[in-house]
């Protein structure tokens, strides 16, 4: 009984003890969570711990919160490997308790284990809040070794790490070796350096100056020719000296009279001087008082339809484009002559053969020759304006140019007969202004300066009946003025026609009445008016739609009027196979030339026969078409 009664004394004891110990590790896990450690919530004997743990990128190391994996898959019940611990120990001790075999000795055990749990794990906690975030993670992680008895074990050891398992020892050992190593490197140094070299604001950088190329630097590879080294033991020839090609300003010829002479041949041979000779007699013999009659448009259709062109009636006449084109008007020859952009002016013979000889040019200006008429009042004089300023006039009977008029200041554009002797002109001026030219009184300012309400004068025609009357052609307007009221100071139309949109490029009277004017516009279209009455306004009766955009390489096209028929209008095409056409002035063609052999290129200028059907057309290469019966 004694024995029974030690033995239930000796149980109460442990009891008490026991139940003291349960109060203390209470009272430290009361005290453990009032301080930094996170609060814990145990719900359903399953605890839930949350670590806030200070962070920054300034102290990382390398690998720091890397777990190994075999931990991560022990710890996936989200239950801390030391509170397993505690609730399995506890249950332990209990049962070794109940159960009424235990010996004092065991009782004893079971005392110190629980003691040396609750240490374990108390002082677990303090070490938890005063270590740094790898060790948290380290000590917090992997203690189901303790659970299998390792706890029974002095675990401390040299290395400092008390209550750990020999494995758990050499892990962190390792860990620290590494975290040694790594710190050693210094990156966190190079870092940082590195960090402010980046930061570091970098001076602007300067223009780089080009330095001067020398002039006898030599820069890529070259030959010895381009050098200009002789190659061992033979010697390069002599350079010869570049010329230096300056563009030579074409002078105006001298003022006064010009000798007649033909560049294409010698002006002493027999053949120019028969020329001459031939074409004074026919001047003086010719017909003046021929009567022109309109003859009906169905004889006229059937006398186009006659006119042919040949290999001998093509022919290069000067050199570039034509900007005139005249007919002698003899019944006997047939004397074409033309003026070129060059200032020349070339006379052909069609009579004579071979062609070649029957062919003369010769150089009276230096600008384009705008104007090109034979005298009414005498056939061997054949007047030509040019853009230089200068009018002349060339005497077959004489073989010389004489200077009727010259303006070095303002450049001439056309120029017309106001008298039907020819002794007096009028000439426009590409400025706008106008002149009144008498040739009557040579030497004591023949001109007379006349400024009109234009800024510029393609043309000019007198009207062929009534010639006090003539027609201007501007920019984009005709003027009519009365040459009987010109003022030199400033002049107002009688009539001024303001229908066109474009720029004009000619306007002419009909050649026999007068009562038509025809104008050929750059909008594609050639107009006809009514100037039977010249009043205050003209009407228009036809417009006809016509492509005249040449372009900058071709001569514009002009609309002139066929001196024989009144009615019928002549323009060169655009169209293909290249032609020349004539238009009634009812807007119906009324003929066709072409040739698919002998005209090839466009005829911009054209003029017609007075009294035969003759048509000559010339390009912008200086040649002559010319279809006849």
């Amino acid at each position: 009984m004694s024995g029974s009664c030690a033995a239930a004394e000796e149980t109460a004891g442990s009891r008490q003890r026991l139940q003291k110990k349960v109060n203390e590790y209470k009272e430290n896990q009361n005290i453990s969570s009032a301080s930094l450690r996170p609060a814990q919530n145990t719900i359903l004997e399953k605890t839930v711990k949350v670590c806030l743990v200070p962070f920054s990128l300034r102290n990382y190391k390398p690998g720091q919160f890397k777990l190994p994996k075999s931990l991560l898959e022990k710890n996936s019940n989200n239950e801390l490997p030391c509170k397993k611990y505690k609730k399995a120990e506890i249950k332990k001790t209990c049962t070794r308790i109940s159960t009424s075999k235990m010996d004092a000795t065991t009782s004893s055990k079971a005392e110190s284990t629980l003691q040396k749990s609750s240490v374990d794990v108390h002082t677990g906690n303090n070490q938890r809040q005063h270590k740094s975030t790898s060790d948290t993670a380290i000590l917090g992680v992997d203690m189901e070794s303790i659970q299998d008895g390792d706890s029974d074990e002095d675990t401390s050891g040299p290395d400092g790490f008390s209550g750990l398992s020999p494995y758990e020892r050499r892990r962190l050992k390792n860990i620290s070796e590494n975290a040694n190593f790594f710190a050693s490197l210094q990156l966190s140094e190079s870092a940082a350096r590195l960090r402010e070299m980046i930061e570091k604001r970098q001076p602007p950088e300067s223009k780089r100056k080009k330095p001067k190329k020398k002039e006898n630097e030599t820069g890529c590879r070259q030959s010895m020719r381009l050098r200009n080294v002789d190659p061992p033991e033979v010697s390069l020839p002599a350079t010869p000296t570049k010329l230096t090609l300056v563009a030579e300003e074409k002078p105006l010829l001298p003022p006064g009279p010009l000798e007649m002479t033909p560049e294409n041949r010698d002006d002493n041979s027999e053949l120019f001087k028969e020329f001459l000779q031939t074409w004074a007699e026919v001047s003086k013999t010719s017909n003046k008082n021929v009567e022109k009659e309109l003859s009906s448009i169905k004889i006229y259709k059937d006398n186009l339809s006659g006119m042919a062109i040949s290999e001998d009636t093509v022919h290069k006449l000067t050199k570039g484009a034509i900007y005139s084109v005249a007919f002698h008007p003899s019944e006997i020859k047939t004397l074409v002559a033309a003026g070129a952009k060059s200032g020349q002016v070339g006379l052909w013979d069609l009579t004579h053969q071979p062609k070649e000889d029957g062919v003369y040019v010769f150089q009276p200006h230096r600008g384009a020759v705008g104007c090109l008429y034979f005298s009414p009042a005498n056939p061997a004089h054949i007047l030509s304006l040019s853009y230089d300023g200068t009018l002349r006039c060339g005497d077959f009977s004489r073989a010389v140019f004489e200077e009727v008029y010259r303006n070095e200041e303002s450049s001439l554009s056309s120029f017309d007969f106001l008298a039907e002797d020819a002794s007096t002109l009028i000439v426009g001026h590409w400025d706008g202004s106008m002149s009144l030219v008498d040739r009557r009184t040579p030497g004591t300012s023949p001109e007379k300066l006349i400024n009109s309400s234009m800024r510029k004068i393609r043309t000019v025609h007198v009207h062929p009946v009534q010639r006090q009357y003539f027609i201007t052609t501007g920019l984009r307007d005709i003027h009519i003025y009365d040459a009987r009221r010109l003022n030199p100071r400033g002049n107002q139309p009688l009539i001024s026609v303001t229908a066109h949109t474009k720029s004009i490029a000619s306007a002419y009277f009909s050649p026999l009445t007068g009562n038509r004017i025809v104008t050929t516009c750059a909008d594609c279209k050639l107009r006809i008016y009514d100037s039977s009455c010249i009043s205050s306004e003209i009407p228009l009766l036809t417009t006809i739609r016509y492509n005249t955009i040449t372009g900058r390489w071709l001569t514009r096209f002009r609309a002139v009027w066929d001196p024989k028929q009144e009615d019928c209008i002549i323009i060169g095409s655009m169209a293909h196979p290249r032609q020349v056409e004539i238009f009634h002035e009812t807007g119906k063609r009324v003929h066709s030339f072409f040739n698919g052999e002998y005209l090839v290129s466009v005829c911009s200028i054209n003029a017609m026969h007075p009294t035969r059907y003759i048509l000559a057309g010339g390009n912008s290469s200086g040649k002559i078409h010319v279809f006849m019966n």
